[in-house]
C-alpha cells in the first residue's frame, strides 16, 4: 500500500506522533480533533518533536518543514473523506470507538482503510459496527511513537488477507516493523506486559520493596530501559487499570485481577505523569 493520503482522529499523545510519523514519510495527513485546543496542542507536539530531530541531525530544517507542510487539522470527521487509512487514536472507550467508526463508515469511501490504535479494545467488535467490517484492522503503535519502531498489527474476526497485508506494507513504508497478532483480549503486547505491572504493583503493596528497588531490578536485572512502575506512570495508571479490567472479562482468569493499590490511586486521581504524580513525584 503507498503511502496516498490519511488521516488521523485524536490530537492526542497517541494521535499526534502518528501523524507525525505520516508526514516524515512523505504522507499528508488530516489530524482531526473535535478540541481546537487539543489540536493546537497536537500541533505544537509535533513542531517541538521535529525541531530536536532537527537538533540532533536525524532530520534536516527542509525535511522538518516538509513534513509539517503535509500535516492539516481539522475539528470535523468529514475532513476524512478522500483518505485511503483512517487511523483512529482516541480514548480507550468501546463506545466512543465505535461512534468514530460509525461516522468515518459514512465520510470515507467503501475501500478506505479504518484503523484503531486501540491498545486492548476488540477490533472484532469495532468492526460489527460498520459495513464492509473486513477493512478493519487494529494498528497499535507504542509510545513515544516517533521513536518506538513496533507496529502491532491486529486482525479481527473478518479482518481481510488484503487488509492485513495492505498495513503491513504500509507499517514498513512508515520505518515501522510490523508483526500480525489475532484479536484476543490485551492482544500480546498488553497481555504480557500488564500482568508484569500489576505483579510490580503487588509487589509494592506488600513492601517487597519500594519503587526504587522494583524497578532498579528490572533494569539492570532484566534489562529493560524502564522499570515496571516508571512505565505505569508512562501509560497512565487508569489506562492500566482498563486493560487489566478487559483482561479479567475477557479471558475470565483471577490472575487478571487489579491490585487493590493500582485502583485506589486511580481513585485518588494519582495517574501518572499525566496527573503529576504516580508512583513517582513529576514537575507540572
Amino acid at each position: 500500500m503507498s503511502l496516498q493520503r490519511t488521516a488521523v482522529i485524536g490530537a492526542g499523545t497517541m494521535g499526534n506522533g502518528i501523524a507525525q510519523v505520516m508526514a516524515t514519510s512523505g504522507c499528508a495527513v488530516t489530524l482531526i480533533d473535535v478540541d481546537e485546543a487539543a489540536l493546537a496542542r497536537g500541533r505544537g507536539t509535533i513542531e517541538k518533536s521535529l525541531a530536536k530531530l532537527v537538533s540532533k541531525e536525524k532530520i534536516t530544517a527542509a525535511d522538518r518543514d516538509a513534513a509539517l507542510g503535509r500535516i492539516a487539522t481539522a475539528t470535523n470527521m468529514k475532513d476524512a473523506a478522500g483518505a485511503s487509512l483512517v487511523v483512529e487514536a482516541i480514548v480507550e472507550n468501546l463506545d466512543a470507538k465505535r461512534s468514530v467508526f460509525q461516522g468515518l463508515a459514512q465520510v470515507v469511501d467503501a475501500s478506505a482503510i479504518l484503523a484503531s490504535n486501540t491498545s486492548s479494545i476488540s477490533i472484532t467488535e469495532l468492526a460489527a459496527a460498520v459495513p464492509n467490517p473486513e477493512r478493519v484492522i487494529g494498528m497499535h503503535f507504542m509510545n513515544p511513537v516517533p521513536l518506538m519502531k513496533l507496529v502491532e498489527i491486529v486482525r479481527g474476526l473478518q479482518t481481510s488477507d488484503e487488509t492485513t497485508a495492505a498495513v503491513d506494507a504500509l507499517s514498513k513504508e512508515l520505518g515501522k516493523v510490523p508483526v500480525t497478532v489475532n484479536d484476543y483480549p490485551g492482544f500480546i503486547s498488553n497481555r504480557v506486559l500488564m500482568p508484569m505491572i500489576n505483579e510490580a504493583i503487588y509487589c509494592l503493596m506488600e513492601g517487597v520493596a519500594d519503587e526504587e528497588a522494583i524497578d532498579t531490578i528490572m533494569k539492570l536485572g532484566m534489562a529493560h530501559p524502564m522499570g515496571p512502575l516508571a512505565l505505569a506512570d508512562l501509560i497512565g495508571l487508569d489506562v492500566c487499570l482498563h486493560i487489566m479490567q478487559v483482561l479479567q472479562d475477557g479471558l475470565g482468569d483471577s490472575k487478571y485481577r487489579a491490585c487493590p493499590l493500582l485502583r485506589n490511586m486511580v481513585a485518588a486521581g494519582k495517574l501518572g505523569r499525566k496527573s503529576g504524580q504516580g508512583f513517582y513525584q513529576y514537575d507540572a
